[in-house]
């Protein structure tokens, strides 16, 4: 089993930043992928950004490319999400999520409002 704590979630006004964490624990050896999807109300989870622990790489959703910004600290088994630019639409919560062979691990959520 894989346990997620996500923090850092809140209400910021359009333009402005936030930066969401989430801690992984537990059987964390083998994971593939770690990462963050967010679903907005009405509508179905939307994938956002990923890091790809075979190939050292990190991939974006086009709504979020070069606003969003996945980190990671590999002492922490942590990965933050440094959101720039933030928009209404971007107004969801937002979930961290662990692919562990082919097991998804998730978090509980944290809930992201971009609004004036």
């Amino acid at each position: 089993q894989v346990q997620l704590v996500e923090s850092g979630g809140g209400l910021v006004q359009p333009g402005g930043s936030l930066r969401l964490s989430c801690a992984a624990s537990g059987s964390i050896f083998s994971i593939n992928r770690m990462g963050w999807y967010r679903q907005a109300p009405g509508k179905s989870r939307e994938w956002v950004a990923s890091f790809y622990y075979s190939s050292d790489r990190t991939s974006y959703a086009d709504s979020v490319k070069g606003r969003f910004t996945l980190s990671r600290d590999n002492a922490k088994n942590t990965v933050h999400l440094s959101m720039d630019s933030l928009k209404p639409e971007d107004t969801a919560v937002y979930y961290c999520y662990v692919l562990r062979g082919t097991t998804n691990y998730w978090g509980q959520g944290t809930q992201v409002t971009v609004s004036s």
